[in-house]
């Protein structure tokens, strides 16, 4: 359900995240596509910062998909063991590279729907690297920008699936290309889950949060 006041044009709203993180990129280290498809898959329940962590021996010998052909399994078990999950990625990114290498000239295909047929790539990822790789217009809702959506009031939802279905409604397109690295880094290090710096925010006025739980009623 979309909790949203007609008089309020959330777009302008949100310009404030915009313009203060707008010029950041997503915080993942890589160098090719490839590498930053793995690393997305990489960092679902587990920080970006992690994945940076453990990426640079991995990615010294994997770059392109055609590099999961001949390197094992275990190997990449062995390689990515420290991050949550690790033997279902490890998969994921074995099965996916081959695909990619085989059946795609290993390139990553410029379609959401399709991307979300490859092992372990959900919604989440397949717009996250879309958003990153070709410019395209999607928010890949993470547990930051479910959280910020919900605080400020603009959606009341339950998980990040219902709430990236009401921000296709919302927002247009030229909005929805500027709002995913904004919203992720406004949650990572301002809207944060426990103790967010509500008294600095410049969103005070709209926020449901701030005036339901920081600007207690008189």
């Amino acid at each position: 359900m979309v909790q949203l006041i007609n008089s309020i044009n959330w777009a302008c709203v949100l310009e404030p995240i915009i313009a203060e993180y707008g010029g950041k990129k997503i915080e993942l280290d890589y160098e090719t596509s490839f590498q930053l498809l793995v690393a997305v898959i990489l960092s679902a329940q587990t920080t970006d910062k992690q994945v940076n962590r453990i990426t640079p021996p991995f990615f010294a010998r994997i770059r392109e998909p055609k590099d999961m052909i001949n390197i094992s399994l275990d190997e990449i078990m062995e390689d990515l063991k420290y991050v949550n999950f690790f033997r279902n990625k490890s998969r994921f990114i074995k099965e996916t590279g081959v695909i990619l290498a085989t059946k795609y000239d290993g390139i990553i295909p410029d379609d959401l729907t399709l991307l979300q047929t490859f092992p372990g790539i959900g919604i989440k990822t397949a717009k996250v690297v879309l958003s990153v790789l070709y410019d395209r217009p999607y928010v890949g809702v993470d547990t930051h920008i479910h959280r910020v959506m919900n605080r400020l009031g603009i959606v009341t939802t339950k998980n990040p699936e219902a709430t990236d279905r009401e921000i296709e409604k919302i927002f247009d397109t030229e909005t929805k290309k500027k709002l995913h690295h904004p919203l992720v880094l406004f949650g990572r290090y301002h809207c944060t889950a426990r103790k967010p710096k509500c008294e600095t925010c410049k969103l005070q006025e709209y926020c449901k949060f701030y005036k339901e739980t920081i600007k207690k009623p008189l």
